[in-house]
């Protein structure tokens, strides 16, 4: 059945054991702007350390799309990790607004849907200018769900920042997602804002930010809030009274535009744009029972669809090349969910427990504590929740879970969009 925005799919749980993963801890360093095109890192496999394409064209597999001009990308199988091809993997970048996928895989599951949130100006002191925004306004309460809402759908950084003062400050949450980070082995990333604004030292890569989407899509609400193609927001007023409009997922694979069709099977998950960055993609597709992660960075073409067109062809050639290719590399496990006692465990020592920080509502059923849903550790912190007791003698064996738990929702039909705001 397909995995896409329009039906319901299969919810399957598969482990395969990750042969290339390293076996001793690695820390991350701090990224620069001056760092070697690649990074330097072999974390996935030695062949994704260079600089240039890696792939291996074999009986069956067809050759690589014509004319990519992205100055970084990669194709993966979201279930098994295995990496089909990629150019300049580890190639650290300024990741725009997809580091989002990052900012709710860490804080996501700290806060509880239905908790309720009041706007208050000091929260917005760190939003740059002509950030993309949702429309949170000062004085005004929501609902977590609806930030989320306004996080994957219109890209808003004031959603990320309402989202960020109820988990204690941006301070506390760009440590949580550093931290989160190391944990994934992203170590090409350096977070220094959580929505992914430009700024000096904030750089990821196509691998990491592929490892990201992965983490992020363990998540049922991940899921459903980056498959959504558009909902209703809240307006003004309060109560019955109160008004609504709708907003539309800025992921054009997912909903169109003049010019590009959506494309089929996609659910999700982030797009971004920034001067610095330029256009920059992470998308999840799944076809004849096989779902593939892809992630575009900054082509050079300046035409806002070619991030998408670029994406969609890289997802054409995947699915054509995935039962034929072999592996050039593959997405490694995050630390925590490797088996307890082997090299590489995630450490203890944590950063304390930043949601007791910096609440922000006037009255105490609006600051999201009482509707913490997370788990952490007596240092603080984030403990993993998502692995099923079945899997857990699976993990002992080495391998790592990628989880497809539960349908999406049905939706709205799709309606295309018909402007291109920054995101």
């Amino acid at each position: 059945m397909p995995f896409n925005r329009s039906s319901s799919c299969r919810i399957s749980v598969r482990a395969l054991v990750l042969g290339l993963l390293t076996p001793t801890l690695l820390l991350p360093t701090l990224a620069s702007a001056e760092d070697p095109p690649a990074g330097g890192t072999a974390i996935g496999g030695e062949r994704l350390a260079g600089s240039g394409t890696v792939v291996d064209v074999t009986d069956g597999v067809p050759a690589l799309p014509e004319d990519l001009t992205a100055a970084s990308w990669i194709v993966a199988d979201a279930e098994t990790g295995e990496v089909f091809a990629a150019h300049d993997a580890h190639r650290r970048l300024p990741p725009a607004s997809t580091i989002k996928m990052l900012f709710a895989d860490t804080v996501l599951p700290l806060l509880d849907r239905e908790a309720l949130y009041r706007a208050q100006p000091e929260h917005f002191a760190d939003v740059g200018p002509g950030s993309s925004a949702v429309g949170v306004a000062d004085g005004q309460t929501y609902r977590v769900e609806d930030l989320w809402r306004g996080v994957f759908l219109a890209s808003g950084n004031d959603a990320v920042y309402a989202l960020t003062a109820m988990n204690g400050g941006k301070e506390a949450t760009v440590a949580q997602m550093n931290e989160r980070a190391a944990d994934l082995q992203a170590l090409d990333t350096h977070v220094v804002n959580p929505d992914g604004y430009d700024a000096e030292g904030q750089l990821s890569s196509a691998y990491d930010l592929t490892l990201f989407a992965r983490a992020g899509l363990q998540h049922e609400d991940f899921r459903e809030y980056a498959s959504t193609a558009d909902a209703d927001f809240p307006g003004a007023g309060e109560g019955e009274d109160r008004e609504t409009y709708e907003i539309q997922n800025t992921n054009r694979l997912l909903v169109g535009a003049p010019g590009l069709d959506p494309y089929p099977g996609i659910a999700g998950v982030k797009n971004g744009y920034t001067s610095e960055a330029g256009y920059t993609f992470t998308g999840v597709a799944e076809r004849d029972d096989r779902v593939l992660l892809v992630t575009v960075l900054d082509p050079a073409d300046g035409d806002n669809l070619a991030v998408y067109r670029e994406a969609a062809a890289l997802l054409d050639w995947g699915f054509a090349a995935a039962d034929h290719a072999n592996p050039v590399g593959e997405l490694v496990p995050p630390l925590s969910e490797l088996p307890e006692g082997q090299d590489g465990t995630a450490s203890d020592e944590g950063e304390g427990d930043a949601a007791t920080d910096g609440k922000n509502a006037e009255e105490a059923n609006l600051d999201g504590a009482a509707g913490a849903s997370g788990h952490r550790d007596s240092s603080g912190g984030i403990l993993v929740t998502t692995i099923t007791a079945g899997a857990l003698a699976v993990l002992a064996a080495g391998a790592y879970v990628f989880h497809r738990r539960h349908p999406l929702p049905n939706r709205r039909p799709t309606r295309r969009r018909t402007d291109d705001p920054q995101e």
